[in-house]
């Protein structure tokens, strides 16, 4: 699909307005920093307008990203979301295991599992892996540092085996001198049985429990809002966006995304350098 589909109109709905807007954030909001694994913390004003503008016709507007709870807050402060006395925001972190209501932060619902035996099984293939895990609220755990501006929040380091000896939501691997694809090699290799992995643009790895997604975490929202898939917009640019593009109503990837994202989707939009996600948006409100 070219990133025009994305303007046409919806086949046999020409009346459909979504009722729920869930976005991804790095690389679907935020533009990527070339030459690192990190986003720029600056909306474009043609974004920010652009989910204004859908907030302001009564959209529930959902932040929906692999970042950690803490580190999502401040795009909802950026977006200027929720107004003063509005109802509070809506935000599916860590990959759908965590769902929270900001402000102020209160998490309402979070998956955990027990991710040991898969750790070790990483390690013991790739001893130099970086691994980390949320410590929910503050900032994360780790073995040895990640590279600059990759984690944010505070920063404690800690053996693997007392990171992973309770269970976590969420458990991110990274190996700065590997490619994605050698990680999408490791993760077919392991099998990983009991648990879901998704390999972002660089070599990063994050380990959730089966089932668990996006989708699903914007599924808890539906229904505490009495919402159906249906209802739901979602724009994403990541392999972790896949299962929320499908499960939407409408699902579009950013111009941006891998071409596994791109094909899944029911449109996909510009690229994000070129506001993309503004484009769809107002297409709509």
């Amino acid at each position: 699909m070219s990133a025009t589909e994305s303007t046409t109109t919806r086949p046999g709905e020409a009346a459909w307005q979504p009722k729920l807007v869930a976005l991804d954030i790095d690389g679907t909001l935020l533009r990527w920093i070339e030459g690192t694994g990190t986003t720029s913390e600056a909306l474009s004003d043609k974004v920010r307008d652009a989910v204004r503008r859908a907030y302001d016709a009564g959209a529930h507007v959902v932040l929906s990203s692999g970042r950690s709870a803490h580190s999502m807050t401040g795009i909802a402060d950026l977006l200027g979301l929720p107004d003063e006395g509005a109802e509070r925001l809506w935000i599916v972190a860590s990959n759908g295991a965590v769902v929270l209501r900001y402000p102020p932060v209160e998490v309402v619902h979070e998956e955990t599992f027990d991710a040991r035996a898969a750790v070790e099984k990483i390690v013991e293939r790739r001893p130099n892996v970086l691994v980390a895990v949320e410590n929910r609220g503050l900032g994360y755990r780790f073995n040895r540092p990640f590279p600059e501006g990759e984690l944010d929040g505070d920063h404690l380091i800690a053996p693997i085996e007392e990171m992973v000896a309770e269970p976590v939501s969420r458990v991110i691997i990274r190996d700065p001198d590997a490619t994605p694809e050698d990680f999408l090699a490791l993760g077919r290799e392991l099998g990983l049985h009991g648990i879901d992995y998704v390999v972002g643009y660089t070599a990063w790895l994050d380990l959730t429990p089966v089932g668990v997604s996006k989708a699903s975490g914007l599924s808890y929202v539906c229904d505490e809002l009495g919402l159906e898939p249906a209802d739901v917009l979602a724009i994403g640019d990541g392999r972790n966006d896949v299962e929320m593009l499908e499960w939407a109503g409408r699902g579009v990837a950013m111009g941006n995304a891998p071409e596994v994202v791109q094909k899944i989707a029911d449109a996909v939009t510009a690229h994000v350098a070129d506001d993309g996600a503004a484009l769809e948006l107002s297409r709509w409100f």
